[in-house]
Order: structure tokens, then C-alpha cells, then sequence
């Protein structure tokens, strides 16, 4: 567009590209970066200040002047280290981090990643091949689908938390393949709902099945801050947990852990962990005592959130919100809509972006507010009374 822009001529091998960005904002699924400013419970846009509601800094651990600072009295390590943990990056901070979650799991063993990308994609590519099969929930991260595309096992999608549908297919199509696993978000970043983990541990079971469950958006809060599976009970019962240091607690990075023959299998095959250059000492420390101190320690912030979630969806009942968590996804349908309510939150100092496809479905448009522990019930009020009148 800048080309058109300053008059200069197309070129021809450039038209395609132009002509999809072209539908994508007639379509109004056009995106694009704004430079912004985080503090606190706010973002700073364009000079004006705004009540964040789109970020997943579910405690608001990563905006805390005070945590930042306790953490930096002690720090004296390097920052980063440039190489690979296979080849020299192995530092004492990413064995101290992994033993810390192999023991707050209890769990065998622990695998660090730079990303939930990295550690899904990573995990599923290495894990099933082709002969193999990965049963998987409609709604799972892309990065999920990506991992299985890459390692080139069958994808057998089944509808959303729809555990018949689930049992059918393992019953037709599991017999085929070599190895089979069950796929799932335990909450789902999108329409903030849980799976049924207790009967996804019953289906693995009677179909000899791994069963990897995606803790993203529950570690660090839910189950004494291990994520839904322990809240329920089922921890042990699952095989391989993936979560990352980018939400709750409000840093960077992401691990999985397991057995230690899956983890020993991730360490030799899975590609994003070996060639991809270690994320920063700083976060795997920074991780490591937000963990002790604020996460398996003082629980006062996720306390706060589950009571502000309970409250918001109290408050919100009559919008028909999704799922029961502190994701809150009110879905509007079209596009345009969508777009429309985010403006004139934003316009009333509220930031809430619209989430459009292919994040979520077509037609399936939405506002998804997230709740954080910094907001007070206070700062919520008028975007409820807001949110009332624009959608009711």
C-alpha cells in the first residue's frame, strides 16, 4: 500500500498480495500495529489513557513497579545467552526453573521453550508422524494445528468440548494408526470454557491414546495456580502438560511437562527446541521467582481475579457471555459490529480490540474482554453500563 501511496508503480508480482489486504478491509478483517504504552491497569494510546481489557497478564504481575524493582535487587546474572541450549546456553537458571516446575507438578521431568508457539509446535510435530493420528478439538490454538500439519500425522478434528463426537471417532479411526493423541485447551483463550479433562482421561485410557492438555491461559491461577487439570484432580492422570511464563505470570517463555521419556523424545526431536537460540536468562530467573513468591507463594492475586470474575459474570448475565472464566467473549456476529462496539469502548476509555476471523469462526465476531487482578470492580462499572446499552 505504501507504494501506492507515494505514487510509485506496483509491481506485478506484488498486485496479489495487494488485492488480499484490499479484501481484507472491505471485509473489515484488516489488521494493523498501534504503538501503545502498558502501566499498570492502563494503556496509553495515542495520548489517551484506557482501561486494558485485551492483554493476558491475567495477575498483572508484569506491570508491578514492586515486583520489578524486588526482583532487580538481586539479580547479578548476564541477561541473555546467544546459543542454543543444546550447544552452550544450559545455564544453571533453565535447570533451576525446570527442577522447580518438575517439583511443584510432580511430574518426571520438565522441557523448557521460548514460546507456547515454540512448545506446541515442537511437541506435536515430534510426537506424531505420519501413520500417527492426533484427535483434536475444534477451538485448539493454531499453533496446535500447525505442529501436527508440520509432523505430518493425521488431524481428526472433533467438535468443540462435544465428547461424543470425541468417543465416535476414536472408535472408527484409532485402530488405523500407529500412535494416537487427544488434543486439548483446558481453558480456551476464545470462548473462555474448560474441557471435560476427567472424561478426555476416560477416552485416552479405553483407546490407548497420549492425552497433552494445553494450560496457557489456567496456569498460574486455577488448581493452587497448577492449572484445571489439578483443579479437578486429574494432573496426574495426564501426560503431557504444555503452559507459559507470557500470561499469569507475566513474563516470557513456556515448558511442558511429563515423563521423562517424552521429554527426552522432545529434547532429541523436537525442532523448535534445538535450533532455536534459549529466550533470555532474565525471564527464565524473572520466572522463576515470580513462581516462588506470587504464584506457589502469596496467592492473593488470583484470588482477587476469581472474585472479579465471579462478579463480572454476574453482572454480564443478561449478555449471554461465554464460558465461566476471567476470559469474557461476547460474541456479536458480524465483523463490522464488532469493529463498531470496540471503537466506542475505545472512545469511552476502554481497551477492547474486536476479535474477528481467523482467530475466531466466521461469523462468530466478538469483543473479548480479559480480566486481570489489577482492575477493581469500581473500574468496571460504567463499561458494564456501556456494554448494556450498545448491545442489549
Amino acid at each position: 500500500m505504501l507504494l501506492i501511496n507515494l505514487g510509485l508503480k506496483m509491481k506485478s508480482y506484488l498486485k496479489p498480495y495487494s488485492e488480499k489486504l484490499s479484501q481484507l478491509k472491505e471485509s473489515f478483517n484488516f489488521r494493523s500495529l498501534r504503538e501503545l504504552e502498558i502501566k499498570d491497569k492502563y494503556v496509553f494510546l495515542e495520548g489517551k489513557k484506557l482501561l486494558n481489557l485485551s492483554s493476558n497478564d491475567y495477575l498483572g504481575i508484569s506491570t508491578k513497579d514492586e515486583i520489578r524493582k524486588k526482583f532487580l535487587e538481586s539479580y547479578d546474572k548476564q541477561i541473555s545467552i546467544p546459543s542454543a541450549r543444546l550447544l552452550c546456553a544450559n545455564s544453571s537458571s533453565y535447570f533451576e526453573l525446570e527442577n522447580y516446575l518438575t517439583e511443584v507438578f510432580k511430574k518426571e521431568r520438565a522441557l523448557l521453550f521460548n514460546s507456547g508457539y515454540h512448545a506446541n509446535v515442537g511437541i506435536y510435530s515430534s510426537l506424531a508422524k505420519k501413520g500417527d493420528v492426533v484427535f483434536c478439538d475444534k477451538l485448539n490454538h493454531a499453533s496446535i494445528i500447525d505442529g501436527i500439519r508440520l509432523g505430518g500425522a493425521d488431524l481428526i478434528p472433533f467438535k468443540h468440548c462435544d465428547y461424543t463426537d470425541l468417543e465416535n471417532k476414536l472408535q472408527k479411526y484409532r485402530g488405523k494408526y500407529n500412535n494416537a493423541i487427544i488434543a486439548t485447551e483446558a481453558l480456551f483463550s476464545m470462548d473462555g470454557d474448560f474441557s471435560d479433562i476427567k472424561k478426555l482421561v476416560e477416552l485416552k485410557k479405553t483407546h490407548n491414546a497420549i492425552l497433552i492438555v494445553d494450560e496457557a491461559h489456567s496456569f498460574g491461577v486455577y488448581g493452587k495456580g497448577l492449572g484445571y487439570s489439578n483443579e479437578i484432580g486429574m494432573l496426574d492422570e495426564v501426560d503431557l502438560i504444555m503452559a507459559t511464563f507470557g500470561k499469569a505470570v507475566g513474563s516470557y517463555g513456556a515448558f511442558c511437562v511429563g515423563s521423562d521419556v517424552l521429554i527426552e523424545y522432545l529434547i532429541n526431536f523436537a525442532r523448535s527446541f534445538i535450533f532455536s537460540t534459549v529466550f533470555p536468562q532474565i525471564s527464565a530467573e524473572f520466572s522463576l521467582f515470580v513462581l516462588k513468591n506470587y504464584i506457589f507463594g502469596d496467592n492473593s492475586l488470583s484470588k482477587k481475579l476469581l472474585g472479579l470474575t465471579e462478579y463480572s459474570h454476574k453482572m454480564l448475565k443478561e449478555l449471554n457471555v461465554l464460558g465461566s472464566s476471567y476470559i469474557l467473549p461476547i460474541v456479536l456476529g458480524e465483523n463490522e459490529k464488532a469493529v463498531r462496539c470496540s471503537k466506542i469502548l475505545l472512545e469511552n476509555g476502554f481497551y477492547s480490540l474486536a476479535i474477528r476471523y481467523p482467530t475466531v469462526a466466521k461469523n462468530q465476531a466478538r469483543l473479548r474482554l480479559s480480566l486481570n487482578a489489577s482492575i477493581e470492580t469500581t473500574d468496571l462499572e460504567k463499561l458494564f453500563d456501556l456494554l448494556f446499552s450498545q448491545i442489549k
